[in-house]
């Protein structure tokens, strides 16, 4: 479940009302450790941003793009705690982060969880020679260029940030993959959002650094 600022509100006051009743069988000290619980709860729902990084503001709210299956980014990156790049492997050497081939799926999916219609329609793209015909969610213009391989090696590689936290700087542009199933452009990334981060982190300003 994902606490925002509302849901945390709805806590603090229903605990609020528990306190109020039952005042002579409920000490102050159970109500703030009980307040104190939900707090924490909602603070870590939030992907944190690494303390070397001005993270640039926008958000998108927009059409979701349907996948051919519905891939649970959630169980995957939170529940398994699985890197994204072990998934997206050209990120870090390449301008895009690349699809992993249905046979790298298909490493754990021969025995895991084969009982579920998701990896049952997976298996049978594998059987029959053919991948899954994904849909670009975070796309720029044509005239964008944009490179992963930069990105990840200046905030991850250069900056001496650990690897196996990559999801909070990859967030920063796909924003929290890992409370999603289907991926979904919650992000702007227009020119507006790149200067504001290019500007709070010492990126480039010369034009011809993104658009070729």
């Amino acid at each position: 479940m994902r606490f925002t600022v509302h849901t945390r509100n709805c806590y603090l006051r229903y605990c609020s009302t528990i306190f109020y009743k039952s005042s002579r069988t409920i000490s102050t000290a159970i109500y703030f450790a009980l307040a104190s619980f939900f707090i924490a709860s909602y603070a870590q729902a939030e992907l944190p941003v690494p303390s070397h990084i001005v993270a640039p503001v926008g958000e998108h709210k927009g059409e979701n793009v349907p996948q051919p299956i519905e891939f649970p980014h959630n169980t995957h990156v939170k529940d398994n705690k699985i890197n994204c790049m072990y998934c997206h492997t050209y990120a870090r050497r390449s301008k895009v982060a690349g699809i992993p081939p249905t046979s790298k799926c298909m490493g754990c999916h021969k025995m895991i969880a084969t009982d579920k219609p998701r990896i049952q329609k997976l298996t049978e793209y594998w059987e029959n020679g053919e991948s899954p015909r994904w849909k670009k969610v975070h796309d720029v213009p044509d005239y964008v260029h944009f490179t992963h391989e930069k990105h990840i090696r200046k905030f991850v590689f250069d900056a001496n940030f650990p690897v196996e936290d990559v999801q909070q700087v990859c967030g920063l542009c796909h924003g929290e993959i890992r409370e999603m199933t289907v991926a979904e452009k919650t992000k702007p990334l227009n020119m507006g959002f790149c200067q504001r981060c290019h500007q709070a982190n010492g990126g480039p300003g010369d034009c011809w650094k993104c658009h070729k």
